[in-house]
């Protein structure tokens, strides 16, 4: 019974049965890490980023516990492993640990500090358990060939081990560094944006972050990391692991005499070799950003070396013992009682220190003396490549000479703007030249995706009248429902204008389908707006109702729980459909209020904090009522003429919700941290593009009157309305009788004739 068979004996091969799976198992964990550093690889060649930034495979809890699961094999202690297949599956699990180690070193430097500390010591628990393991087995026979290999490879692990941790002690030193330098620049590129005038508005914003692009991506923390010393010499040992692997798989496939393999097969069967391919394919991919980085660094530097000394490139800089001069400096968080025992400590925590400080100071030395013997073995091949391309270059130049003269075409200057580190002077001119690009390429993919639908709507938006829907949506004559009102934001309006235009008889289906469209382009651009200027506090329920309402009005054509297209059955005119949509926003409003109040009576005391259903009943009521009274002449005439002027209205609001655009753009390079910087300016530039002929039209539109955090404000622009009776045209004329037609955008020729209100509208960047 159990584990015995009949004669009592224990049954080894019942216990072995389940190996197979914990090899699947162990291959399945090689294959997901396989997968991450292949979009890494891809990531980087996509982007043209060839020191291969750590996307998708970083250190963190999920990466280190598939490692450990993939290095199953190398830590097994007592399982039978005696063929081929089985002992380079081990070596094959150690040498994966040395390829995850030099390819994911530039993810320190997305990190926080507590994060490094914490990831450092899990990394190394982990890597110092697997050489003990290996040594283990070394001793007892388990590990009977390949035992060079091995040696080596734990080697490589250690050495790899003490360059990840002491790195990442410069990374807190290298992030304060660069953050004050970013501070000084950001002034300068400041002061230069409001020297320039008379420029076109996109043309400012696109140098300005052509500006912040340079800044943000060379002090990228990642980049930082992936062009020091450390993190190349770390891809050279990777490279070797890799060569080490790829060394006793030829020897063993070519020369199997030269081995001595035991007779019997392993209990992980079949599995080994899964496990094997697996994870020399992940070697193989894994090792393709590492030598890269390797390679760059070694061609730049090969290139640009000159007359140096060996003495001014083995140079250690400040900032690699920074951080422990600082520590050294510190006094003792602890309070020990006896002065003799805080003496011993204190004493002790110094000595400590000075070896980690040498120690570093060794390690960066090291680093780059393996920076100059690499570059001494591949710099004949390296030369001769450069020969070739002066050579290339030369002919083209002569038949651009021969024929008509090409003028180039003149580029921002941005090398001011390079944020570099100590010893890092010769890299300004190749970090500007490989990168001053990429804002050219994000603003083209960009401006590929125009919303063209906003452009349809903005079209019929009154630009030379001030938006006046902004002002006309929502009249102070109207009774509230409530004691006092909510905050208003951009989107609630305009889903509400929507939803009651969804309601209208006799609009054709095509119609319907261009507003929507236009509305969810236009939505997305309002919440992005919202989320970066909008510092208004209590409007969070207020944005989360218009989302709430929004999901249904597109994809089921429901307001709430009411179908907006039983709202218009025929022969029902828009003045009833308003006044049902009116009455049925009281009484979801009031039937809210009678659940709510029983529970929490603060709700009347502060209206920010309503439901999300009485926030949208009290905006459709509001806005349903406020056309009743102000647009009769429009309700009493097909649903045709009021679909028009709601198109109007919705128009108007986004378009003054868009006047953000230019101060968001800006905004959103600032307003997160280092770590995460460089992609927001990309996404920054991605919108520019995107928003061109936006900020095109909507350019001179801001009155004068208002700064920029009451431009981010809707009831700002309302109570600008408010003061400005020009603002006020009657949308029903006194002559004829007729409906007011909503006021298209002036042609450029109407906007030179423009009364002075118009006129007066500028922009100004700072």
């Amino acid at each position: 019974m159990g584990g015995c068979d009949v004669d009592g004996n224990l049954n080894q091969d019942k216990f072995s049965a389940p190996m197979p799976w914990i090899g699947i198992y162990v291959a399945a964990a090689s294959l997901a890490c396989l997968i991450a550093m292949a979009a890494d690889v891809i990531h980087g060649f996509r982007h043209w980023k060839l020191w291969f930034p750590c996307k998708f495979f970083s250190i963190n809890a999920t990466s280190l516990t598939l490692i450990g699961v993939a290095i199953k094999l190398s830590v097994d202690l007592n399982t039978p492993m005696p063929g081929r297949q089985d002992q380079l599956a081990k070596l094959s699990s150690s040498v994966l640990i040395c390829t995850v180690m030099g390819n994911t070193m530039p993810s320190l430097g997305v990190m926080k500090n507590k994060e490094i500390m914490m990831n450092a010591i899990a990394f190394g628990i982990l890597v110092i358990t697997l050489i003990v393991n290996i040594c283990i087995q070394l001793a007892t026979g388990a590990i009977f060939v390949f035992c060079m290999e091995h040696a080596f490879i734990m080697f490589i692990m250690l050495v790899l081990l003490i360059m990840m941790n002491f790195s990442a002690l410069t990374v807190p030193v290298c992030k304060r560094y660069l953050e004050h330098k970013f501070n000084k620049k950001y002034q300068l590129a400041l002061k230069e944006g409001r020297d320039e005038t008379g420029r076109p508005l996109v043309t400012k914003l696109k140098e300005c972050l052509m500006k912040h692009w340079m800044m943000a991506h060379t002090s990228s923390p990642q980049f930082v990391v992936g062009r020091s010393a450390t993190c190349t010499a770390s891809a050279a040992f990777c490279l070797l692991s890799a060569m080490i692997l790829a060394e006793a798989m030829l020897r063993s496939y070519l020369m199997p005499w030269s081995f001595t393999f035991c007779s019997g097969k392993s209990d992980y069967k079949w599995s080994t070799t899964l496990v094997l391919t697996v994870q020399t394919t992940a070697v193989a991919v894994g090792t393709i950003g590492p030598a890269s980085r390797w390679f760059t660094a070694i061609n730049f530097r090969c290139a640009k070396r000159g007359n140096k000394s060996y003495r001014e490139e083995l140079k250690v800089e400040k900032y690699w013992t920074q951080g422990l001069l600082e520590l050294k400096e510190c006094p003792l968080s602890m309070r020990i009682r006896n002065r003799h025992c805080r003496k011993l400590v204190h004493g002790t925590r110094n000595k400590l220190l000075d070896l980690c400080i040498s120690m570093q100071t060794g390690n960066v030395i090291v680093s780059k003396a393996i920076q100059l013997i690499s570059i001494f073995i591949v710099s004949k091949i390296l030369l001769c490549c450069v020969f070739c391309k002066q050579r290339k270059s030369k002919v083209k130049t002569i038949f651009n000479d021969s024929g008509t003269e090409s003028q180039p075409n003149p580029k921002l200057d941005l090398s001011r703007y390079v944020l570099h580190l100590e010893g890092e002077d010769a890299l300004v001119h190749h970090m500007m030249r490989s990168n001053c690009d990429a804002t050219d390429h994000w603003f083209r993919r960009g401006k590929k995706l125009e919303p063209k639908y906003i452009m349809k709507l903005l079209k019929k938006s009154t630009l030379s009248q001030g938006f006046k829907g902004v002002a006309n949506f929502d009249s102070e004559q109207v009774p509230s429902l409530d004691m006092e009102e909510p905050p208003n934001c951009w989107a609630l309006p305009v889903v509400t204008l929507t939803s009651i235009a969804l309601a209208l008889s006799n609009i054709s289906s095509s119609s319907i389908e261009e507003l929507i469209s236009g509305v969810h382009e236009g939505l997305m651009y309002i919440n992005f707006i919202e989320n970066y200027l909008d510092g208004k506090e209590g409007v969070t329920n207020v944005r989360k109702a218009a989302i709430t309402v929004w999901q249904g009005v597109d994809l089921y054509h429901k307001w709430l729980d009411v179908d907006l297209r039983k709202m218009s059955p025929e022969g029902k005119s828009s003045k009833e459909i308003l006044e049902g949509l009116a009455e049925t926003a009281k009484f979801i409003f009031e039937e809210s209020r009678k659940k709510h109040m029983t529970t929490n009576a603060c709700l009347r005391d502060n209206p920010s904090k309503w439901p999300v259903r009485e926030l949208a009943a009290n905006s459709m009521y509001r806005i349903s009522q406020t056309i009743l009274m102000n647009y009769e002449c429009s309700i009493n005439q097909t649903g045709e003429r009021l679909f028009e002027e709601l198109n109007v209205m919705i128009s108007d609001i986004m378009a003054a919700c868009l006047t953000n655009l230019r101060l968001v753009i800006k905004r959103k390079c600032l307003s997160i941290g280092i770590e995460e910087r460089e992609e927001g300016v990309r996404h920054a530039v991605y919108i520019l593009g995107k928003t061109e002929n936006i900020l095109n039209i909507l350019d001179h539109r801001i009155p004068p009157s208002m700064d920029p955090h009451q431009i981010s404000c809707i009831d700002e622009w309302r109570s600008l309305h408010k003061d400005s009776p020009l603002y006020f045209p009657s949308p029903c004329p006194s002559e004829g009788g007729k409906a007011s037609s909503h006021f298209p955008s002036p042609s450029p020729s109407e906007g030179d004739k423009a009364s002075s209100l118009s006129s007066d509208f500028y922009l100004v960047i700072d």
